[in-house]
């Protein structure tokens, strides 16, 4: 196979770290642009990688980094505004920016990532803005694939690790939404779709829902991460009205655990309702073979875990 020049959008954050080690090993030339080059240097040592600093939301900086390049990547995705970081810009703003780019530049191939339960009429503006940004996407003429993960779990996530740092610190866990149910779907088997998806023509044209094998409801996966670390709470379920307090409260903290935006998300469930696809030769892992490996006491840990990360190991 031909080495290729893939621009990453969003490359140096959870789900991007490891498919630029997918890329990388392939002896593939990545692009990543960042807002700061030491928010990735968990890439700057892969051999074949280049981290730019880059302002993406600028139309001639994104024109500059697709020119000669075989495909682009968009990962870029948010789930909380913050200041200018709102939907619109990350989301549908910044899609139709990435298909200009691709268009000016003579690029053809792009790989989008979106959000499993992504409509433009959907309950939050989460979930319509990625509506919005799929439908730019499949609009243009561009051979595009696009992906609908479920929430992804792996060692640096920002959703088991967030419900575990919470059950260490308080004696009770008051849950919003504890029959909200979703379908996890492990970092690796997603950068790996990803990654066929960026080197394989066959793939073009289509939109791929991706899940794990199970359903779990938010209680479910809670009471696992409470047992796993060895710091079981009390769950008290909260009703709709006191999970829209809660998030309301929890919006306005340093951090933003939780907003009103995300509750609405999950009055949708976040399944797949199908097989994971068949035309990646992927047989989806267990959150419980992996999640032990970072969450149980006396999971390793060490300085070395995000490089091994971005070598998709």
């Amino acid at each position: 196979m031909s080495t290729r020049r893939i621009v990453v959008f969003g490359g140096s954050g959870f789900v991007g770290r490891h498919l630029i080690g997918l890329l990388a090993a392939g002896g593939h030339r990545v692009i990543v642009p960042t807002r700061r080059r030491d928010a990735a240097r968990h890439l700057i040592l892969l051999p074949t990688v280049d981290v730019v600093e880059a302002d993406i939301h600028d139309a001639k900086t994104r024109t500059r980094l697709c020119a000669d390049a075989d495909a682009v990547v968009n990962l870029v995705g948010i789930l909380n505004e913050s200041g200018r970081d709102s939907f619109a810009r990350a989301h549908v703003e910044l899609a139709r920016g990435v298909v200009d780019a691709c268009r000016t530049a003579g690029v053809d191939r792009l790989v989008h990532m979106s959000a499993l339960g992504a409509d433009v009429a959907g309950p939050s503006q989460y979930l319509r803005s990625k509506g919005e940004a799929e439908a730019i996407v499949a609009d243009s003429p561009l051979a595009w694939t696009i992906f609908r993960p479920s929430v992804i779990f792996g060692r640096e996530d920002a959703f088991l690790n967030l419900f575990a740092r919470l059950m260490r610190l308080l004696p009770v866990m008051a849950l919003a939404a504890p029959n909200a149910r979703f379908q996890p779907v492990y970092v690796g088997d997603v950068a790996s779709c990803f990654a066929q998806a960026v080197l394989a023509r066959t793939l073009e044209g289509q939109r791929f829902d991706l899940c794990g094998p199970t359903v779990y409801t938010l209680r479910e996966l809670v009471r696992y991460v409470g047992r796993l670390i060895g710091a079981e709470r009390p769950i008290i379920p909260l009703g709709p009205r006191l999970s829209q307090w809660q998030a309301m409260m929890l919006e306005h903290l340093p951090g933003k655990l939780m907003s009103r935006d995300n509750l609405a998300s999950m009055t949708r469930d976040n399944v797949c309702g199908c097989p994971f696809p068949a035309v990646f030769g992927i047989a989806p892992t267990p959150l419980e073979a992996v999640a032990p490996e970072y969450l149980a006491p006396g999971a390793l840990h060490s300085a070395f875990d995000g490089f091994r990360a971005s070598g998709g190991r």
